[in-house]
C-alpha cells in the first residue's frame, strides 16, 4: 500500500517523497459547507462536472419527459459515430426526400430532390435545429426514421441512458418518445468527449443555407463567453428546454433544464446553474492516464518490474477551497505473477475527502510482461514460497 496526500503538478515519483503540512492542519479541521443550489423554475434539471460525472445539483432528473429538439443531440451523436467508424463522410451527398422536405417545425429549408452534403445537414441540425435535416440524415444512414430510431436506442442503452426511448430523429411529438435530464447530461458528456473536433459546431451562432441566414437559438452563446453549446428545444408538451455546457479554467460543466416557461427562462435557469457550479466547486486533474504512478514487483516474468498507472486521466470535483482535503492510497495486488497483459488490473487507486470515497479506479499494467525463462520461474517460485512460509 502506498499512501499519499496531495496532487501537485510535478512528476509523481518525486511527489511521493513530499510532505505537506501548512494547509493540511487547516483543511482537516475545516467543515465542508457548500450552499444549496439555486431554486430552478423547471420541470427537471441537473448540473454535473464533465470530467468526473459528479452531480452538483439536480431535481426530478430521472423523470421521463418529452425532449423536443434535445432529441437531436442523440441524432447528431449517431451521425458522428457513423462518421468515426468510416460508414459516412462529411462530403457525402444526401438525396432529399419528399418526407424530409415537408417535415414541419423548425427547418433548414432543404429542397426535395436536391443533394446536400452531410456536413451541411449536420450544421443545419446543430445550429438551425432543422427537423428536415434530421430526417434527411436519418433516412440516408438507416433507410427510414424507424430504423434510425432503433440505432438511437441502441446507443442510449450502451451509454447507460436508462430513462430514454426515441421514436423519431427530430423530437416532434410522438407517443413513447422520451428522455430525462440525467440521460441528456450523460449523452452530452459522451458527445463532447468522443467528438471534440465536431463539437465546436455547437458554439456556432449562425449558419447560412439556401441564402437563408438562421441564428442559433441558444441565447447563452451570446450572454456568456464560456458557454460553447449545446442545444435548445421546444414543443407545447415539452416546454422550453436547453442543454448547456461551459468551460472555465479547465473545468467543464454540463447543465440541463427541461420544462421552463420561456426561451429567456431556460437560458436564465441554465446560467444560474452554471454560475453556482463554477462559484462553489472546483475540478482538478489528479493523475494523467497511461502514466506510471508506481512500480510493482512482478514474479516469474521476463522482467522483475512492472509499471502501473490509470487507463485514463483521473479528476476530482471538490467544494472550492477544499482541494487539500483530498487523500489517496495506491493498493497493489499481492504476488503479481507473469504473464500480465497491458491493461490488466493490478490494484486500485482510492481517493477520499474527509473519509468519503470520491474515486476508486483500477490500477492497470501499462505494458505486457511475458513469462520468464525456466530459471527465473524456479527462482521466483522459491522466493514466493519462502515469503509465504515467513508470513509475508
Amino acid at each position: 500500500m502506498i499512501f499519499f496526500k496531495s496532487f501537485p503538478r510535478i512528476p509523481v515519483f518525486l511527489f511521493f517523497s513530499l510532505l505537506i503540512a501548512s494547509s493540511q492542519a487547516h483543511s482537516e479541521n475545516a467543515e465542508i459547507q457548500t450552499p444549496a443550489p439555486p431554486t430552478i423554475a423547471a420541470s427537471s434539471y441537473i448540473l454535473l462536472d464533465f470530467n468526473t460525472g459528479k452531480v452538483l445539483a439536480e431535481n426530478n432528473a430521472d423523470a421521463k419527459l418529452a425532449p423536443a429538439s434535445l432529441t437531436k443531440i442523440m441524432s447528431v451523436y449517431v451521425v458522428f459515430r457513423e462518421i468515426s467508424n468510416g460508414h459516412l463522410h462529411l462530403e457525402d451527398l444526401v438525396n432529399i426526400s419528399k418526407k424530409a422536405w415537408e417535415t414541419p417545425g423548425s427547418r433548414m429549408f432543404i429542397e426535395v430532390g436536391n443533394q446536400v452534403k452531410v456536413e451541411d445537414l449536420l450544421k443545419g441540425v446543430i445550429i438551425q435545429s432543422g427537423n428536415d435535416a434530421s430526417v434527411a440524415l436519418a433516412e440516408h444512414i438507416a433507410g427510414d426514421e424507424t430504423t434510425f430510431a432503433d440505432m438511437m436506442n441502441q446507443h442510449a442503452k450502451r451509454l447507460g441512458m436508462t430513462n430514454s426511448h426515441f421514436q423519431d430523429s427530430n423530437g416532434l411529438p410522438i407517443e413513447n418518445h422520451y428522455t430525462s435530464a440525467r440521460d441528456l447530461a450523460i449523452l452530452t458528456a459522451a458527445l463532447i468527449k468522443e467528438f471534440p473536433d465536431y463539437y465546436r459546431w455547437f458554439s456556432q451562432k449562425e449558419f447560412t443555407y439556401n441564402n437563408i441566414i438562421q441564428h442559433n437559438r441558444n441565447q447563452l452563446l451570446s450572454r456568456d463567453g464560456s458557454v460553447d453549446g449545446v442545444k435548445t428545444g421546444f414543443t407545447d408538451a415539452a416546454g422550453y428546454c436547453l442543454v448547456a455546457s461551459a468551460l472555465r479554467d479547465n473545468m467543464r460543466l454540463i447543465s440541463v433544464v427541461m420544462g421552463a416557461s420561456s426561451a429567456n427562462a431556460r437560458a436564465t435557469e441554465n446560467q444560474n446553474l452554471l454560475n453556482y457550479g463554477f462559484r462553489f466547486f472546483e475540478s482538478h486533474k489528479l493523475y494523467q492516464g497511461k502514466t506510471a504512478l508506481t512500480e510493482a514487483r512482478i514474479w516469474k516474468g521476463d522482467t522483475t518490474k512492472l509499471e502501473a498507472g490509470l487507463a485514463e486521466d483521473l479528476y476530482a470535483t471538490v467544494p472550492r477551497n477544499h482541494y487539500s482535503d483530498l487523500k489517496a492510497v495506491i493498493n497493489l495486488d499481492k504476488n503479481i505473477t507473469a504473464p500480465i497483459k497491458e491493461g490488466d488490473k493490478v490494484g486500485s487507486v482510492v481517493v477520499t475527502q474527509k473519509d468519503d470515497v470520491i474515486a476508486n479506479k483500477d490500477l492497470i499494467a501499462l505494458k505486457s510482461v511475458e513469462k520468464g525463462n525456466i530459471i527465473r520461474r524456479i527462482y521466483d517460485g522459491a522466493l514466493l514460497m519462502i515469503g509465504k512460509s515467513n508470513g509475508k
